[in-house]
């Protein structure tokens, strides 16, 4: 079973950490990855810019219809997300729980229920 694991945050939160603690933080990120990928169960983990680098598309006659965006309601956004694939709920929660700062920031876990086929 796939999960989608997502951490929030924001600019001003990865302003108020000390520039001086961003390569330990780094390193048990980066130790964090290997031992997941290692086991097969990480499968990808992704870090995104911030919200003001983001953009909404529509499409309106039939061309991409542009803008600034997100339009968020909220002051924090997703910041990352990890895409694990585990045996169970179980493992995904204890894999989720071992990453650096889930003891400070929780991290949401979600199932994914539908994968469209890599041959279709």
């Amino acid at each position: 079973m796939k999960y989608v694991a997502m951490i929030y945050g924001n600019q001003a939160k990865w302003d108020s950490f000390p520039a001086e603690a961003w390569p330990e933080a780094i390193a048990r990120q980066e130790a964090f990855n290997r031992k997941y990928r290692e086991t097969g169960e990480l499968v990808g983990a992704y870090g995104l810019a911030d919200a003001a680098n983001a953009r909404l598309v529509r499409r309106k006659d039939g061309a991409p219809a542009v803008t600034d965006g997100p339009y968020l309601e909220t002051k924090e956004y997703i910041a990352s997300f990890y895409l694990l694939d585990c045996g169970s709920e179980e493992r995904a929660q204890q894999i989720v729980a071992d990453m650096p700062f889930a003891d400070v920031e929780p991290v949401e876990l979600w199932p994914v229920l539908h994968e469209s086929a890599a041959d279709a």
